[in-house]
């Protein structure tokens, strides 16, 4: 099966970036194994407790395309330096208290690794 990866960098309501890689997320689930990766602002994007009164919890959604198979990962960097850290303890799936079901932050170098093991690559950043 071919691999696809997202790198996201804007944060959930700044930008439509994450509804549109939301949507192709969706689609390309059936033919593709999938990698998002949330980078710079991007890793307020999984953050627990958002209320966005206007749009879609994009947390929600993105916990979603976890549980159907995507791997969805946050930069450790980026989110230690919005106060978002990593535990060794796995809670319900994740490894960050401040994080919905499935998303787990990791190191730069496991892009690097969706990157090189990726077929097609999506950026959606400004």
């Amino acid at each position: 099966m071919k691999t696809l990866t997202i790198v996201l960098t804007d944060g959930p309501y700044i930008s439509e970036y994450a509804e549109i890689a939301y949507k192709l997320v969706q689609t390309a689930l059936k033919h593709y194994k999938v990698n998002i990766f949330l980078y710079l602002d991007a890793v307020h994007i999984p953050k627990k407790g958002q209320n966005p009164s206007f749009f879609t919890n994009a947390g929600q959604l993105f916990s979603g395309l976890a549980e159907k198979g995507a791997v969805v990962r946050a930069c450790a960097r980026c989110a230690a330096a919005r106060g978002y850290f990593s535990e060794e303890e796995i809670i319900e799936g994740s490894n960050c208290r401040d994080y919905f079901s499935g998303i787990k932050i990791t190191s730069l170098y496991e892009l690097s690794e969706m990157l090189s093991k990726s077929d097609r690559v999506i950026s959606l950043s400004r």
